[in-house]
């Protein structure tokens, strides 16, 4: 059993897979292992794990140890077909769905891990050097964890029974993050071992990495839409002021409503009804701001794996990981309001000086004029801290030939620490010219200097005269979450009948969280701005951007430097956490699947059919936290589900399988939305009733049910296509939801309140169609020979209903809306170059526009928010010098991509948002094996 050198590969198959040599060996000799490596040799294992698995699954294979193909996992995703990716920032992506849903389970060598109080991991935490293998599962079986109604990603680490003997693997990279101007190391290294010993066979492997990245992000963004008169008002409102709900109206009638899915009519020449008049009105931006937002980050990780098989039955495993994350971001912020009109209240000219310009066509400002605006500047410095473990000791047993049984326990115990703190500088401009949208959805915008004093230059925003003191804010959280798990699983196989293998198993996790804050701000405009107080930024944007490129603010650095002389200076103090929740969660599965085979038609027909039962009881523990006393609320929450899973493989040829599945899966809700507690705000404007705000103990896991039928032909070796039809029918989405309640007044009376609590009042649709190919055409003539293609195309049209509330919280309508985060197209394309000792890869991936999340309520434009189209093109180049001594140039982002959104789904021209620039990255390395 314990010989594992012996590998029979033909010549055949060894040339197909990439290889150019097998040594001959004397008859009797053990053939040494080959070790077949690359991108062609890891695009074959994947397909491979995707020809052979049951459930319908992709994946991702590293090229060879420690040779992950991107700088993280989730750069690696973007090229499965499915997976779509968002969230660039930082000097990295950090947002993927899978077919346009997010709620994904994670779990390392299949064992389910979080990250502090949240029910997930971030998927970037893990570090791509660590990593083995990633499976993507698109259908579930009843034994795998039920959370996760877009999906289930499993990443697989080495082990030392991985390797045939002793194994060294150290890498390195240096990376330039171009934004950020920084050289960036990221090294790892692997060691392992196996020693025959008396007591049976033993394995060790060490496994660590560190990872640094100074990081750069650049973004413009116009703000929210509010209406303003225009130069011909109705009393009593002045030229070009803004529209505010009560201002001569009746309180319970306001003058017009914030929070419209579709906002405020923009048609040129719409009214509002003003005492009773109707009086033109135009919509404006209420600011216009710019963020240089630059950081570093450390991610450190270790993995520790000890194998034991004391004989050829057993086998017992201890695995023991680490991840920590050390980050530090200052973020520095230009801010100008853009919404004062007193300078053209009562001006004969105040169409000329306010020089307002509309978009054809609508009332919708293009850019204006604005005289006396307010504006501040402040530096923002946040830290975060994560350290996370994960201990776990298993076994596996074959009792009898036909009968095996395996059984784990795993801790974790994982804290996010963090603490932001700011200070704000601000003054009043003589005037601002802006034009939010002066080309291809990027704002342009300058301060006017005061005519009367240009020698004192008062629009140079990088002069910290111009500028005095205002608030200070310190905040800070702590996130902990724990957890001791255990499962057992049994499976059983027959020989004969239609019934091939039966499998059961339990799981029993005991879960706990908590999470606990400070917030505290403080105001003092004298305080004396020093050189020390000072930072001023430079290049803002690259050159991409009519705005200004440097900027006076607060060093958030040295603030966090001399908190508690700042504090004392804002006549603050240092303030202790005080927990806002305690949860403790018990989740008992238990699950039964049988795998069946038999013929039809000569063919052979596979699947499994399973079911889970999985049960949660939660208890909760929720501080008033704005109580004199602190007063804490308790309540309980228990769900319980049986989910039935099926899935069938039929071999219409040798090399085409057809496979359908049903699988039902849930999401749970987050541990914060089922805070008990409900915050009532009493009426003190007179408009008739209070608002209220909280959690909701009542809500229940999102619940889906999943159909996917797809062919897969796999061709020649290392080549494949195929295809998927798929539809989610979704249950209970979590959505914001206001509604009237009746609720006793601080008088004693009962009175009437709109609530905003998380609710499950939303249901929808997906469906579906995925299309993918890998294909390394054979015998092409020369240097051709060696390239090959990766593609995939995803097809998807969501729909979700959504009951929209006015402001008093009935429901007006019932909205069919899409889903967030779901864009209808996506598609990547990967040429690949594999051919003796150089391999190469340029990727693109691109996904259409997609509607990302609401806005908050308060404004005039349409709640949708939207983000334009989003692309990226990736390079990776590897060359063995020898055996032992590969090098490596990988470049992402290489189009340098503006990523920009805006309101509503039509707004792209008239409605934009936000324009963010992020940095390109390079970077060689080196990996050494022996």
């Amino acid at each position: 059993m314990f010989q594992k050198k012996t590998l029979s590969l033909s010549i055949a198959m060894v040339a197909a897979l990439g290889s150019a040599y097998v040594a001959a060996a004397p008859e009797g000799e053990q053939i040494e292992e080959v070790v077949v490596t690359g991108i062609r040799s890891s695009l074959t294992k994947a397909l491979d794990v995707k020809r052979n698995n049951s459930q319908i699954v992709d994946a991702i294979v590293a090229e060879d140890i420690g040779k992950f193909p991107d700088n993280n996992v989730i750069e690696s995703m973007q090229r499965i077909t499915g997976v779509q990716v968002t969230n660039r920032g930082s000097g990295e992506v950090t947002g993927i769905s899978i077919r346009g849903l997010t709620d994904i389970n994670t779990t390392i060598n299949g064992r389910n891990i979080f990250t502090a109080s949240g029910l997930a991991v971030a998927l970037q935490d893990v570090p791509a050097s660590l990593i083995k293998q990633v499976d993507v599962y698109k259908t579930r079986s009843a034994s795998q964890i039920e959370n996760g109604i877009a999906g289930s990603v499993d990443i697989k680490t080495q082990r030392p029974f991985d390797f045939s003997g002793a194994k060294v693997v150290v890498a390195a990279r240096a990376i330039n993050q171009e934004q950020a101007d920084e050289i960036d190391p990221n090294i790892s290294g692997l060691a392992s071992n196996r020693w025959e010993t008396g007591s049976g066979e033993f394995g060790a492997l060490v496994n660590l990495s560190y990872a640094e990245t100074n990081y750069r992000d650049q973004s413009i963004t116009a703000g929210a839409m509010v209406p303003f008169a225009t130069d011909n008002p109705v009393a009593p409102f002045g030229n070009y002021e803004r529209v505010f709900l009560d201002k001569g109206g009746v309180a319970e009638n306001p003058i017009w409503t914030p929070g419209l899915l579709n906002g405020l009519p923009t048609a040129s020449g719409s009214t509002l009804n003003v005492n009773g008049q109707p009086m033109e009105y135009i919509l404006g931006r209420d600011a216009i701001f710019a963020s240089d937002f630059t950081g570093k980050r450390e991610r450190s990780a270790a993995n520790v794996s000890l194998q034991f098989a004391p004989n050829d039955t057993s086998e017992y495993t201890f695995e023991a990981f680490y991840n920590g994350y050390r980050n530090e971001s200052f973020n520095s912020l230009l801010f100008s309001f853009a919404d004062w009109w007193g300078s053209y209240a009562d001006s004969p000219t105040a169409a000329a000086d306010a020089n307002v310009k509309l978009f054809p066509g609508t009332n919708i400002v293009k850019s204006r004029s604005v005289k006396n605006n307010w504006s501040f500047t402040s530096g923002d410095l946040a830290t975060g801290k994560t350290d996370s473990f994960v201990y776990a000791l298993g076994g596996d047993w074959e009792l009898t030939d036909n009968f095996k049984v395996k059984s784990e326990v795993v801790y974790q115990d994982s804290t996010f620490e963090s603490d932001f703190i700011a200070a704000r500088f601000e003054n009043a401009r003589y005037g601002l010219n802006v034009d939010f949208n002066a080309g291809g959805g990027i704002p342009a915008f300058s301060f006017i200097d005061n005519p009367e004093t240009v020698e004192l230059n008062e629009a140079d925003v990088a002069d910290v005269a111009n500028w005095r003191t205002a608030q200070l804010y310190d905040n800070a959280n702590k996130n902990t979450g724990d957890a001791v798990t255990f499962t057992t699983d049994a499976t059983y196989d027959t020989d004969s009948g239609f019934f091939k293998q039966f499998n059961v198993g339990v799981r029993i996790d005991q879960r706990t969280a908590a999470e606990s804050f400070s917030r505290q701000d403080g105001f003092n405009p004298n305080v004396t701005i020093t050189e020390e107080l000072t930072y001023i930024n430079n290049g803002f944007f690259d050159g991409n951007a009519n705005v200004p490129t440097t900027w006076a603010v607060a060093d958030g650095h040295y603030l966090r430097a001399n908190a508690d002389d700042m504090r004392a200076v804002y006549n603050l103090q240092k303030l202790a956490l005080v927990e806002s929740f305690n949860i403790d969660e018990l989740t008992a599965s238990a699950y039964m699947t049988t795998q069946y085979e038999t013929e039809i038609a000569g063919r052979k027909l596979d699947g499994e059919i399973g079911l889970r039962y999985t049960s949660s009881d939660t208890d909760m523990e929720f501080t008033d936290t704005a109580s004199a006393n602190k007063d804490v609320y308790k309540d309980s929450a228990s769900t319980t589900k049986v989910l039935p899973s099926l899935s069938l493989r039929y071999a219409l040829t040798d090399d085409l399988y057809a496979r359908l599945a049903y699988t039902e899966t849930l999401r749970r809700p987050g541990f914060a939305s089922l805070n008990s507690r409900i915050v009532y705000n009493e009426d003190v404007t007179g408009i008739g009733y209070g608002t209220a705000g909280g959690g909701n103990p009542d809500l229940k896991p999102t619940e889906s049910q999943n159909y996917d039928f797809s062919l897969e032909w796999y061709f020649a070796d290392a080549s494949s296509l195929y295809g998927t039809l798929f539809k989610r029918e979704i249950e209970g989405f979590v959505i914001d939801f206001r509604r009237q309640v009746q609720h006793e007044t601080p008088t004693g009376e009962v009175g009437t309140y709109v609530l905003s609590q998380p609710f499950n009042a939303s249901n929808g649709e997906l469906t579906g169609l995925e299309l993918g190919a890998v294909w390394f055409p054979e015998n092409l003539p020369g240097v051709l020979d060696g390239f090959g293609i990766q593609a995939s195309y995803t097809a998807l049209n969501s729909s979700q209903s959504t009951p929209i509330t006015d402001s008093t919280g009935v429901i007006t309508e019932v909205k069919e809306t899409d889903l967030f985060g779901v864009s209808d197209e996506s598609y990547s394309v990967v040429l690949a170059y594999d051919k003796g000792d150089l391999g190469m890869r340029l990727s693109y991936a691109w996904r259409s526009e997609f509607l990302n999340n609401y806005e908050a309520a308060l404004f005039a434009n349409p709640l949708e928010m939207w983000r334009k189209p989003e692309a990226s093109m990736d390079l990776q180049i590897s060359y063995a010098v020898n055996d032992n001594l590969s090098l490596t140039f990988d470049g992402t982002n290489l189009t340098e991509e503006i990523y920009q959104s805006y309101y509503g789904e039509n707004g792209e021209t008239t409605n934009n948002f936000g324009s963010s620039l992020y940095s390109r990255t390079f970077a060689i390395g080196a990996r050494l094996t022996f």
